[in-house]
C-alpha cells in the first residue's frame, strides 16, 4: 500500500463535512469525496477510488457501521478500512468500533488542525498491520 491520498467522507451535518474537507485537502493535501448519507455514499461511491473510509457514526437511515458495511460490497472496496467520526466518547463504543474493525475513532468535537495528524497516525499504524502480515 502506499501514501494515503484518497479519502471518502461520510457526514450528515453539512457544517461537519465543510470542516472535515478543508482541514483534509488544505492542511492535509488529501483529494476528499463527500457525501451526505450512507445512500448518498452507495450511490456515488463507484466514481471514486478511495484508499480510506472517514465515516459518521450516528447518522440517518444508515449508521456509519451499516454505510461501511455496505460501501464494502461494491466491488474493490472490500479491503478499504475505515475511521469512524463520532459525539460518542464513551471508551466502550470506540472499543467496540475497534473491535469490529475500525483504524481509530475520532470523537467530536476535534481539533481541525490535529485531524490529519490523527488519521495519518491511523494509516500508519494500518499500513505497519497489513505490511507486517503480508
Amino acid at each position: 500500500m502506499e501514501k494515503l491520498q484518497r479519502i471518502l467522507h461520510v457526514d450528515d451535518a453539512e457544517d461537519i463535512r465543510m470542516i472535515i474537507k478543508i482541514s483534509l485537502e488544505m492542511i492535509g493535501g488529501y483529494h476528499v469525496d463527500q457525501f451526505e448519507s450512507g445512500q448518498d455514499a452507495m450511490a456515488g461511491a463507484e466514481g471514486c477510488d478511495p484508499q480510506l473510509f472517514l465515516l459518521d457514526f450516528m447518522m440517518p437511515d444508515m449508521d456509519g457501521m451499516e454505510t461501511w458495511s455496505a460501501l464494502r460490497t461494491l466491488p474493490g472496496f472490500q479491503d478499504i478500512p475505515a475511521i469512524f467520526v463520532t459525539a460518542k466518547a464513551e471508551e466502550n463504543f470506540s472499543q467496540n468500533m475497534l473491535n469490529r474493525g475500525a483504524l481509530t475513532v475520532i470523537t467530536k468535537p476535534f481539533d481541525p488542525t490535529e485531524l490529519c495528524a490523527e488519521i495519518e497516525k491511523a494509516w500508519a499504524a494500518h499500513l505497519e498491520n497489513v505490511n507486517g502480515n503480508a
